[in-house]
């Protein structure tokens, strides 16, 4: 319709009012709207690139009983407007110089989550409109709609309702709907993504504490026997069996820096394969027994952590399994394919119940390596567990009785 008020009947106080030219544009004065029941007096900034237009607009709210707080004729103008007048609605056209309405209402709707905006033009083009409702309008009318469509939907925005035009076809609402079930999808996906990285940076965190926990415990050794040799009060032969612990302590802490240097390495991730590294590890020592890992394919992982875990594993099992006996290590993928599961089992005599959740705590600070108060409690598993969680899986001793035990390294399977 090319007069968009022609509907409006131009009569005020019984005297009809000629109307306006408005740059190729023919509108007409309006009158007040049929009282519908009472409404509440509104403050509106209307906002539109074309003068006749908005004077229209203005003079409709007005008669209405509304108080135009303020005017801007681009999107840019249109924030500082509505910052300063504070309205309840904002009357927003779309195609616009400096800034459109679809990025205006954006930005309003960030500042002002409660502000009612009503998309008001004459593009009834779907994308537009998709993207104006979802930039945060609370209704959108033709700009040749009834003038009390207009305030109708001026209203409803008020009320935090909603209000779109009937030209606006069923398919702009379901793509609407579509687009706004992915926005919610996306942001569970990222609201899931954040959680794990803060969970994965606090397991970091533990390890990385653990680290120094138990780096300090036979540092404090090493330096107790070497203040001991400085004050020269010990008899030779007793120094002699000082030096010989000094020797042990500083053998054990450089092989505790050699096995977790660069575990908290990001850059190190890399594919690995789990069977391969087991393997290796498990070197020219017969009695360690790897399965064929059948199925398991490499996991994008931190190499070096693998590595220390299987080491710390193996040592273990065969520190504690009779000569004579095998260990076995078995990787398999989990039974929902999503973890690769790696199980080292040997034929020792076995934890106590009391004991199997101890012997993965660190130790208190100071107390000296050779002085463990329970089978298998060590740097080791302690560290590998914390390393284990680090890359999102978990060490747990899955079975323990007379004939030996099992622990159970889960690693999870996922994309690079």
């Amino acid at each position: 319709m090319s007069n968009p008020f022609a509907r409006w009947v131009a009569v005020q106080d019984g005297d009809p009012k000629p109307p306006q030219s408005t740059g190729g544009r023919f509108v007409a004065a309006v009158r007040k709207p049929a009282a519908t029941g009472p409404n509440p007096r509104l403050r509106i900034v209307v906002v539109d690139d074309n003068l006749g237009f908005r004077e229209s607009l203005i003079e409709l709210l007005r008669a209405g009983g509304h108080e135009v707080a303020g005017e801007a004729s681009d999107g840019l103008r249109a924030i500082d407007v509505v910052a300063e007048a504070r309205p309840d609605v904002v009357l927003m056209d779309i195609r616009m110089p400096a800034m459109d309405g679809i990025e205006a209402t954006r930005r309003l709707k960030a500042a002002n989550p409660g502000l009612g905006v009503v998309a008001l033009t004459a593009q009834e083009d779907d994308s537009i409109v998709r993207e104006m409702l979802v930039a945060g309008a609370s209704g959108y009318v033709l700009k040749d709609s009834d003038g009390e469509d207009i305030l109708n939907a001026v209203a409803q925005a008020a009320k935090g309702g909603a209000v779109i035009s009937p030209a606006v076809g069923p398919a702009v609402i379901e793509q609407l709907t579509e687009a706004l079930e992915r926005e919610r999808q996306r942001a569970h996906q990222l609201e899931e993504a954040h959680a794990a990285l803060v969970e994965r940076t606090a397991r970091r965190h533990e390890l990385v504490s653990r680290l120094g926990h138990e780096l300090r415990t036979p540092v404090t050794v090493i330096l107790g026997i070497a203040r001991t040799l400085a004050e020269g009060i010990t008899e030779p032969e007793h120094q002699r069996d000082l030096l010989q612990r000094l020797a042990g302590r500083a053998a054990d802490l450089s092989r505790l820096v050699e096995r977790f240097e660069m575990a908290t390495d990001e850059g190190s991730e890399d594919f690995v394969d789990v069977t391969r590294l087991a393997r290796e590890v498990a070197g020219d020592r017969r009695r360690v027994r790897v399965g064929e890992g059948v199925g398991v394919a490499a996991v994008w992982a931190n190499g070096v952590l693998v590595r220390r875990i299987l080491e710390e594993l193996i040592d273990n099992a065969c520190r504690f399994s009779p000569p004579s006996t095998f260990v076995d290590v078995e990787v398999t993928r989990s039974r929902d394919q999503r973890a690769v599961e790696v199980r080292v089992i040997d034929r020792g005599q076995g934890i106590r119940p009391e004991d199997r959740e101890r012997i993965f705590e660190p130790l208190e600070q100071g107390e000296p390596l050779d002085a463990r108060t329970h089978q298998g409690a060590g740097v080791g598993l302690s560290m590998g567990r914390a390393a284990a969680r680090a890359m999102d899986g978990d060490l747990v001793l899955e079975r323990s009785d007379q004939s030996g035990s099992t622990f159970l390294w889960t690693l999870p399977v996922s994309a690079r």
